[in-house]
This record gives C-alpha cells, structure tokens and sequence, in this order.
C-alpha cells in the first residue's frame, strides 16, 4: 500500500550556518541532499574512469574509429526501451532501494569487466556487451537520482542544487580522466575497472542516511506499469513547454556529446598526436570548464532568463565544438574544449532546472525517463560519428556535428516562444 502522508518540505540542518553563508554552495545546508551529492562524487568519478577506458581499449585493440565512436553510444541503447519503464518505477516504488540495487548491481559489473581483462579473456565483443549492460544500470539510475534532488531541497534551491550536482560530476571529469589515462599507461585499463566497481559500491554507505519525504499517490490506483507509462506520455504531449524542453535536448546529445566523447581517442591520437595521457588532458579540460560553467550557474541562484540562457549556453557550445575541430595543438585544443564544456553544461543544468520546476512530483519519474530518451538516441550519434571520422577523418566530422547543433538550436529558438519566454 502506497503512503499518502502529506510530504514534509527538506530543511536546513543548520539554517543559519556560517559554513553556507556562499550562494554558490547554498543547497549544501540540507543534509539529505549532502548525502546525495556526496554520491554524485563517487559515481561519476566510476563514470568517468570508465569511459576513457574503454575508449582507449576499443581503439587499442581494434584501430577503428567506427568502433570507438560506437562503443560509447551502445551504453546509451538501453535509454530508449528501459528508461521509461524505469521512470515509472521510479513513481512507484522506494527511490533510495532502488538506487542502492543498482549501484551495486553496476559495482559487481565492474568487477567482472576488470576480472575479464586481467585474465587476459577480453575481446571485443565482451566491451560492448558490458557497455550494455552498463548502460540498463544508468538507464535505471538516472531518472531515480533526478527525482530524488527537488524531494531534498525546496523550489527557490532547486537551480542551485541541479548546478552543484552538475559540478561534482564535472569535478570528477577533471580528475577523473586524468588520473585514468595514467592509470592506462603505468599499470593497464583492468585497474580502472576495479576502481570504478570500488566507487560504485562505496556510494551504497552513503544513500543509506537519506531521509526521503514521503510523497502523495503518483498512479490510479492498482494501474498497471503500461497504463502508468501512457499516463506519462500523454501529459508530456500536452504540455508544450516540457515538450519543447525535450526536443531541444535532443540536438545535442545526438549532435554534440557522441562527438566530443567518442571521437576524442580518435582526435587525440590521429590529429594531436598524443597517447592517453594527452587524452586525458582533453578529457578533463573539458571537465574544468564544465565544473566553472556549474558553479558559475549555482551562483546566479533563481536565475530569471532561463529561457534565453539555455538557448545561448547550447548556441555557444556548438559554436566552440566547430572550433575546437580545426585545432591541431594540444594545449589550444584543451583550451577550447574548457569552453565548450562550461557551456554545454549550463545548458544542460538550465534544461534539467526548467523541466524539474514545472514537473510535478506524481509524474517526475515518467516525464525524466522520458528526457532522457535523448540517451538513447546516442547511439545513432555515435555511428554517425564513427562513420564520418572514418570516411573523412575525425576533424570534419566534428565540424560538421557544430554545425549542425547550431542551426537546430537556432530552428528551435525561433519554432518555441516559451522556451525564449521562460522565467
């Protein structure tokens, strides 16, 4: 039987503490969210070891940069099919074990992975199973952690909470590559794995102290898992604001992160002329712009031109990946890259703050699985990505993708007022 008890709203554990007093950092004060975003650290820290891993690994064994370019868009598959069912699970049942279950589920994969490559067993076909497998947990996860963030802070923090768990992720992709592409060359991409499986299951001590408020009825009584799924999409097609926040997300996860992700062995191997310590490098620079796109959006606070900084933030990141495309220097490419990070992140944390803001909690787990069908659609991305570098070489086919970004962006700005009206 579902609780019906009224939810209580998060408070501060210390409201007025001296600690906080930093808008940038204000969302930190509620304790159940600090737990969350404590999380955050750890999982995208695994997230971010694994994918200059397997990158580097497809690419080191294979030599093809369709491969690489589609190794990462097979994790996203599962988006499409698994994600909606889980965001009406989501909706459904306890969010905290459900996020316990699959990070140890993701923990366990990982440790098979890595048991695989120190065996010597590894094939190809074995990193892209595990990329799929990988990819149901995150499918999964995903849509849970994104319900759970305006369930731990109130509405007036909600902009600044989405940003700082924007920036532990970015603060980790900074590192994270860094210290993976290290890893790669002193001791061999099986130690990733088994850091990455220790970080996913260490994330399990810390949701374990989450309070979670109780919420009110999110279903008709006794519907099934198919007639919650149809009650989901109808409200996201008539509702034509998040519908145009959901088209909008597209463009750049079909357009722009298969390219910047996918191809950067390719890129850093065959353009630069680096190893993967240089990858690395390429990969966290990315991550630092990012991480100073997030905090820079976290101190805005409630923020009242969302609608044009969403719009500007993705014409910007689209603009740089079409300059980043005719780099040939390391550190000028590292350069431009910090950029396009900073700004596709703020898009990102500006799309997700607008659809949380007017979502309402009984169908936030079905309208999230479905934003995030954008994932799913990685994987045409990626072979679009893998298939253009292959023919006319990684370079173009970046361009190209910036290009393309940009003139979407623009189409959609002038096709949905809301999106530029929104406050």
């Amino acid at each position: 039987m579902r609780n019906s008890s009224v939810p209580h709203l998060p408070v501060p554990t210390s409201p007025q503490s001296k600690g906080f007093r930093l808008s940038t950092f204000s969302s930190l004060q509620y304790r159940d969210y600090r737990y969350l975003w404590t999380t955050t650290i750890f999982t995208s820290a695994g997230n971010w070891i694994q994918q200059i891993t397997l990158g580097w690994l497809v690419f080191h064994m294979t030599g093809s940069a369709l491969l690489t370019g589609t190794v990462s868009g097979v994790r996203a598959l599962p988006f499409l099919f698994v994600g909606p069912l889980a965001g009406v699970i989501a909706d459904r049942v306890d969010r905290k074990l459900l996020l316990i279950l699959t990070h140890i589920y993701l923990s366990l994969l990982g440790l098979g992975f890595a048991i695989l490559i120190v065996t010597g067993l590894i094939q190809v076909w074995h990193i892209f199973v595990f990329s799929f497998l990988g990819g149901v947990g995150w499918a999964i996860l995903n849509p849970v952690r994104q319900t759970l963030v305006p369930a731990l802070v109130p509405s007036s923090a909600l902009m600044n909470a989405i940003a700082l768990n924007s920036a532990a992720f970015n603060a980790t992709r900074v590192i994270g590559p860094a210290i993976g592409g290290v890893l790669i060359a002193a001791f061999g991409p099986a130690t990733n794995f088994f850091i990455q499986s220790a970080a996913y299951f260490a994330v399990t001590i810390f949701v374990l102290p989450i309070r979670i408020p109780a919420r009110p009825p999110t279903t008709t009584p006794h519907a099934s898992i198919l007639g919650d799924l149809k009650g989901g999409l109808k409200y996201v097609s008539k509702d034509k604001t998040i519908l145009a926040l959901i088209m909008v997300a597209l463009v750049p996860s079909v357009f722009m992160m298969p390219f910047t992700q996918g191809l950067m062995p390719v890129f850093a191997k065959s353009v630069l002329g680096v190893g993967p310590e240089g990858l690395g490098i390429l990969l966290a620079s990315a991550g630092a712009g990012a991480l100073v796109g997030t905090l820079a959006l976290a101190s805005l606070g409630n923020f009242q031109r969302k609608g044009v900084l969403l719009l500007t933030s993705a014409t910007i990141a689209a603009a740089s990946l079409m300059l980043f495309s005719r780099t040939t220097w390391l550190p000028v490419a590292a350069a431009v890259l910090a950029i396009q990070g900073g700004f596709q992140m703020v898009y990102n944390s500006t799309n997700n703050t607008v659809l949380q803001i007017i979502t309402p909690d009984e169908y936030r787990g079905r309208v999230m699985s479905i934003y995030m069908l954008d994932h799913g659609l990685m994987p045409l991305g990626s072979f679009m990505a893998g298939a253009l570098a292959e023919i006319f070489g990684a370079p173009m086919a970046i361009l190209a993708a910036g290009a393309i970004t940009t003139a979407l962006v623009l189409l959609l700005a002038t096709q949905f007022r809301q999106l530029r009206q929104f406050r």
